[in-house]
């Protein structure tokens, strides 16, 4: 049987090999050797990798395993106490301005005023990107139809499913047209029909040009969406390639579920199940 420790260490020198290998001009995210620290807890420990123009990069792993730590990294709200976060070619640590104009972020609770409607709520926010009041209405108009709410905007948020507010939770991240989206676990708790719907608008994005950072722990979404994967666990990247790629790297005499070929490999490199996510 293949050691635990022994294929962690695999998983790192191949996530370590592929970054490099794909550090161009085109990226428009790139972690580099990212460390934070809450006391005495490493929750990131030295984090790297890079995500294309129009790709939709997927960051896998168990709850606690970094992947929030990473987003609030990119997002400003945390610094680095080691290392470096760029996008867009502009630090986020000291070019958060410039850093703000090209980031949406849609984070994992709902960020609404339920006193509002959607087109309020939409207004609200996207004057806080600095998008220019006559543009707002309009704006607002095409993002609804987007996202499939514009028939409930006008209505209060009380009325709307928890699938329709991480739908508008979405849209609001869409108002000032960012170059990157900053994705953190955005179907949980959502109906089968609303995550189908939040799907189809990545892969629209994507197909646009739009750069995508996709958190969850699903495996099937991360199948479904993702050019390239990156599985986290206990605050590392310890494997990062292509879904062919990180199937290749299974070991084939562990293999149960071959269906869920993803699910497998994470089980593998990280010694826990699903109970445990």
């Amino acid at each position: 049987m293949t050691d635990k420790r022994e294929t962690h260490s695999e998983g790192e020198a191949y996530a370590t090999s592929v970054a490099a290998e794909e550090r161009t001009a085109n990226n428009l995210v790139e972690a580099r050797n990212l460390v934070k620290r809450f006391g005495k807890l490493e929750a990131v420990k030295g984090v790297s990798f890079s995500i294309q123009a129009g790709e939709i990069f997927g960051l896998l792993g168990p709850n606690g395993a970094g992947k929030s730590t990473i987003i609030n990294i990119l997002c400003g709200y945390l610094r680095p106490d080691e290392g470096e976060a760029l996008i867009g070619g502009y630090s986020v640590s000291r070019e958060a301005q410039a850093v703000k104009r090209l980031l949406g972020v849609v984070p994992q609770e709902i960020a609404l005023y339920r006193d509002l409607n959607a087109l309020e709520n939409l207004d609200f926010f996207a004057s806080l990107y600095g998008v220019p009041a006559p543009e707002r209405r309009a704006r607002a108009e095409e993002v609804l139809h987007f996202v499939g709410l514009h028939e409930r905007r006008k209505e209060p948020l009380k009325n709307f499913s928890g699938g329709m507010l991480r739908r508008l939770n979405f849209a609001v991240a869409l108002m000032h047209r960012p170059r990157v989206l900053l994705l953190d676990e955005p179907t949980v708790g959502v109906d089968p029909q609303s995550r189908e719907h939040i799907f189809e608008n990545i892969e629209k994005l994507a197909a646009d040009g739009t750069t995508v950072l996709y958190t969850t722990h699903y495996m099937e979404e991360a199948e479904r969406l993702c050019r390239r994967i990156a599985i986290m666990d206990e605050g590392r990247i310890i494997a990062l390639g292509t879904l062919e790629q990180l199937l290749a790297m299974r070991d084939q005499s562990r293999i149960v579920y071959r269906p869920h070929g993803l699910q497998e490999l994470f089980i593998q490199l990280t010694g826990k199940t699903l109970r445990d996510l």
